[in-house]
C-alpha cells in the first residue's frame, strides 16, 4: 500500500493518542478512529487541534463529526488545504 505524505503526517499526529495495544502498521484508510483505534473523544479533539496547527486550517464541528475513519480525515485535510499551497 502506498502511503502518501499526508497519510504519514496523519499517522504521526494520531500516534501519540493510540493505546499501546494498537499496532500502527495495521492502520489503513478504513480504520475507524474510535471503534478500531480506540481513540477517545477527548483525544479526538486533541487530534483535530493538532491537524489545525499542522495544516493551518480550521476544522468545524461538522468536519469533526464526519471524521470517522483515517480516510475521512485525509479527505477533510485535502479539501481544507486545496488551493492554500498554490
Amino acid at each position: 500500500m502506498e502511503k502518501t505524505d499526508s497519510y504519514k503526517e496523519l499517522l504521526e499526529i494520531i500516534g501519540p493518542y493510540l493505546p499501546e495495544d494498537v499496532d500502527r502498521d495495521t492502520i489503513d484508510r478504513d480504520s475507524h478512529l474510535i471503534n478500531e483505534l480506540n481513540i477517545n473523544s477527548a483525544h479526538l479533539v486533541d487530534i483535530v487541534l493538532d491537524l489545525e496547527d499542522q495544516y493551518d486550517i480550521l476544522l468545524e464541528d461538522e468536519d469533526m463529526q464526519k471524521m470517522q475513519t483515517v480516510g475521512d480525515a485525509l479527505e477533510i485535510i485535502s479539501r481544507k488545504t486545496k488551493g492554500k499551497n498554490g
